[in-house]
C-alpha cells in the first residue's frame, strides 16, 4: 500500500462570475452518474452527424467497446466546414506566431475558419493526386506550423488514418513507425526553427524511408513544406512540395461520412523499448470525449476567448487540444512553434500579452523551469486577460501550482490539473472550474461521465487516506480501441490487472486525501520501497520543490543494503538561490524529514544544473537511477539534450552530493 505523507490544507473557490456562468454546473455529476450513455449521447450530439447512432455503447466484447454505433460523421467537416457554414467562417481559427521575431523568417499570420477550410480540402485533394484513399495510413512528421494541423485535418476528412510522429524523434524512431503502421505517405518540411536556429527535418525522413525500406515496407511519397528554405536533398520520384501540389489544389471538396469506429489516427507511445506501441483512436467516440472535455474543462466561451495550448503536435495533448477539441468547439487559438525562452526568456508571456490569451494550457515541467528563473520577467507583461490555467503532463507540485496561480494567474485564475494519457484520449481526472475548490497538486475527482478510483491488489477500493492504483471501471467514448495490429498486447497491458473486475490499469499509482480527492503518484514503477515502506516519489519531489531555493527536483529509487531501497534527490535550484550556500544538502534533507518524515530522507542530493527530459519535457528517471546505482548510463536517444547526463555523472564525483 503506499504511504499518504504529505498534506495540503490549501484551497481555491471558483471565481463566482465563472462559477455562475459554467458552461459544466455541479448537477453534471449526478446526472452522469445516473444514466451514464444518456450523458455521453448529449455530448455527442454537440457535434454534427451525418447519420445518428442505432446505439450509444456496445461493450458486448470487453475489453473492446464500440460508441455510438451505426452514427457516421467527418472529423473535419465538424472542425472547420460547419462554423463556415453556421456563418462565422470570418473568425479566427489559429493566430500562428514563428518563432523567429524577424518578420521574413516569422510566418506569422491569422488564419479564419473559412481559410482552414479551403487550406485543409486543397490538402485533402493533393494527398488524393498522391494516390492516398481511405484506409491508407499517412505519417506527418513537422514543426509546429499550420501545414501540421492542416495535414491532420486532410487525413481525416479522406478517411485516412495519420500517425504524427514527434519532430525531435530521430530517424530510427520514425522508420519504426513508418514500417509498424505500413504508412503510404509522409508529411513533412525542410525544417523548422527552434532555439533561434533552422533545425533540419528532410534528411531524417530520407534516412527513415531508407531503413523502412530494409524492413520490407516502401514509402510511395514525400510531400514537402517549405519553411526554412534549407538545402534538402531531392528524389524527383518520390518527394513532392506542398507549394507545387496543395496550393495548386482545387478548394473544393465534400467530404465523406464515415462510420463513428472508423480508424482517426495511431499514436506511437514515447519513450517505449522493442516494438513501438501503436494506440488507436478512432473517430465519433474521440471526437466526443475531446470536444466535452475541452468545452467543459476550460469554460471555452468561444466567441470571447483566445485558448493556447503549449503543447507539440507530436504528442496527444496537441492532438486533443489543439486540433481535434478547440476546432470542433469553433476556438480561436495560438500556435507557437518555438521554445518559451527563444529569443528570450519572456517570449511566452509577450505572446499571452499581445494576443490576449484567456486560457492557458502548459505542463508543469515548463512551470518550473520559470520559477527557476523568478517572477521579474512575467511581472513585466500584462497577463490580465488570463481567466483560467491549466497543467497537463505530470501531477504538479502544490508550490508550482502556488506559483503559477500567484505570478501568471494573478492569484485570480482558476488551474485545472488535468489527468489523462495517450491512451484515455481526453482528460479523465480535473476539477470543474465552475464548480471545484482546487487543492495545489491534487487533480480532484473524474469527470462526469468517468468512473475512477483508486484500488488496492485485489481491485477493492481503498479508503480515503490511502494510496494504491488508479483505474477506470468502465468504458469510455474516447479510449483507445486497441494497439495497432496487436489485440493481445492491447488486452494484456491495459486489461490482465484486474480483468475479474474488467477496470482499465495503465500503471498510474493515486491515493485519495482525507476528502476522498485523488492525487496521482506517478508511475508505478517510481514507487520505492523503503525498509518495507512504499513510498512515491512524486511526494518527495513535492516536498523538495517546496523549499525556497528549489525550482525542481527528480527522484529515484537506488539499491541499497541496508533499506532494500534509498531514497536519492536530483534538484536544481532557484536561479535566486545562487549555489544555495555549503550546508544546502544537510537543509533540503531535513526539510524532506520536516514534510514528510524521516523514512523519506534521501540518502544522497546532487544539485545539477539540468535534469534528463525528453523534448515532450517528461523526466527520465531510468537514467538518474543509473547514476545513483553507479551504472552504465542507458538509451539516451530520446532525451532533448543528450549531453546533460554527462553533466549529471561528472557532478557525481565533484559537485555537491551527499551531506
Amino acid at each position: 500500500m503506499l504511504s499518504n505523507l504529505l498534506q495540503e490544507d490549501r484551497t481555491f473557490e471558483p471565481p463566482a462570475a465563472l462559477a455562475a456562468d459554467a458552461n459544466l454546473k455541479a448537477e453534471a455529476y449526478a446526472r452522469a452518474e445516473a444514466d451514464v450513455e444518456a450523458f455521453w449521447a448529449e455530448q455527442a450530439d454537440r457535434l454534427t452527424w451525418t447519420q445518428t447512432w442505432d446505439r450509444v455503447l456496445d461493450w458486448d466484447h470487453p475489453p473492446f467497446a464500440k460508441w455510438f454505433v451505426g452514427g457516421t460523421l467527418n472529423a473535419a467537416y465538424n472542425c472547420v466546414d460547419r462554423h463556415v457554414e453556421a456563418g462565422r467562417g470570418d473568425k479566427v481559427a489559429l493566430h500562428f506566431v514563428g518563432e523567429p521575431v524577424d518578420p521574413e523568417l516569422s510566418g506569422t499570420r491569422s488564419i479564419t475558419y473559412a481559410q482552414l477550410k479551403d487550406l485543409v480540402s486543397q490538402a485533402a485533394n493533393a494527398l488524393t493526386d498522391l494516390g492516398v484513399e481511405t484506409g491508407d495510413r499517412v505519417a506527418i512528421y513537422m514543426p509546429m506550423i499550420p501545414e501540421a494541423v492542416v495535414a491532420m485535418l486532410a487525413c481525416a476528412r479522406i478517411g485516412a488514418p495519420h500517425t504524427v510522429v514527434f519532430g525531435g524523434f530521430s530517424s530510427d524512431a520514425l522508420a519504426s513507425r513508418l514500417e509498424d503502421c505500413q504508412a503510404k505517405v509522409v508529411v513533412t518540411s525542410d525544417g523548422g526553427y527552434r532555439r533561434g536556429s533552422a533545425s533540419a527535418l528532410k534528411p531524417a525522413v530520407d534516412e527513415a524511408r531508407a531503413k523502412a525500406e530494409g524492413l520490407g515496407h516502401t514509402v510511395a511519397k514525400v510531400l514537402v513544406v517549405k519553411r526554412t528554405g534549407q538545402e534538402v536533398d531531392w528524389d524527383d520520384a518520390v518527394d513532392v512540395w506542398w507549394h507545387d501540389a496543395v496550393d495548386q489544389a482545387s478548394t473544393e471538396h465534400t467530404p465523406e461520412a464515415f462510420d463513428s469506429e472508423h480508424p482517426l489516427y495511431v499514436m506511437y507511445t514515447s519513450g517505449t523499448t522493442g516494438k513501438p506501441k501503436g494506440i488507436l483512436h478512432t473517430t465519433g467516440g474521440y471526437l466526443t470525449g475531446t470536444a466535452y472535455t475541452h468545452w467543459a474543462v476550460f469554460d471555452l466561451k468561444p466567441e470571447t476567448d483566445v485558448y493556447w495550448c503549449t503543447a507539440d503536435i507530436g504528442w496527444v495533448t496537441g492532438h486533443s487540444y489543439i486540433v481535434y477539441g478547440p476546432l470542433t468547439n469553433g476556438a480561436t487559438q495560438v500556435l507557437y512553434e518555438g521554445t518559451p525562452d527563444s529569443p528570450e526568456r519572456g517570449r511566452w508571456w509577450d505572446i499571452i500579452e499581445e494576443y490576449g490569451v484567456t486560457q492557458f494550457y502548459t505542463a508543469p515541467t515548463a512551470i518550473r523551469s520559470f520559477m527557476k528563473q523568478g517572477r521579474e520577467i512575467p511581472d513585466q507583461r500584462d497577463l490580465s486577460s488570463l481567466r483560467l490555467l491549466g497543467s497537463v503532463g505530470e501531477s504538479i507540485n502544490p508550490e508550482a501550482y502556488m506559483w503559477y496561480r500567484e505570478v501568471i494567474g494573478g492569484d485570480r485564475c482558476p488551474i485545472v490539473d488535468t489527468w489523462w494519457q495517450t491512451e484515455t484520449g481526453a482528460m479523465m481526472i480535473s476539477p470543474l472550474p465552475g464548480v471545484t475548490a482546487g487543492k495545489p497538486g491534487s487533480a480532484m475527482k473524474a469527470l462526469p461521465g468517468i468512473a475512477a478510483d483508486v484500488v488496492d491488489e485485489n481491485g477493492d477500493s481503498v479508503p480515503n487516506g490511502s494510496g494504491g492504483y488508479l483505474v477506470v471501471k468502465g468504458p469510455w467514448p474516447a479510449m483507445l480501441r486497441t494497439i495497432w495490429g496487436d489485440d493481445e498486447r492491447y488486452r494484456d497491458t491495459y486489461w490482465s490487472r484486474f480483468d475479474k473486475q474488467g477496470f482499465y490499469f495503465a500503471g498510474d499509482g493515486a491515493k485519495k486525501d482525507a476528502d476522498g480527492d485523488i492525487w496521482l503518484l506517478g508511475r508505478v514503477d517510481d514507487v520505492m520501497n523503503v525498509s518495507g515502506h512504499r513510498l512515491s516519489t512524486t511526494e518527495i519531489e513535492s516536498a523538495l520543490v517546496s523549499h525556497p531555493k528549489v525550482a525542481e527536483a527528480a527522484v529515484v529509487g537506488a539499491k541499497d543494503e541496508d533499506t532494500g531501497q534509498a531514497v536519492c534527490a536530483f534538484v536544481i535550484l532557484r536561479d535566486s538561490a545562487g549555489d544555495g550556500g555549503d550546508d544546502i544538502v544537510s537543509e533540503l534533507r531535513k526539510h524532506v524529514r520536516k514534510e514528510i518524515g524521516p523514512i523519506a530522507t534521501p540518502r544522497q542530493i546532487m544539485v545539477v544544473a539540468e535534469l534528463p527530459k525528453t523534448r515532450s519535457g517528461k523526466i527520465m528517471r531510468r537514467l538518474l537511477r543509473d547514476v545513483a546505482e553507479h551504472r552504465e548510463v542507458g538509451d539516451v536517444t530520446t532525451l532533448a539534450d543528450s549531453s546533460v547526463m554527462d553533466l549529471i555523472s561528472s557532478g557525481l564525483d565533484q559537485g555537491k552530493g551527499e551531506d
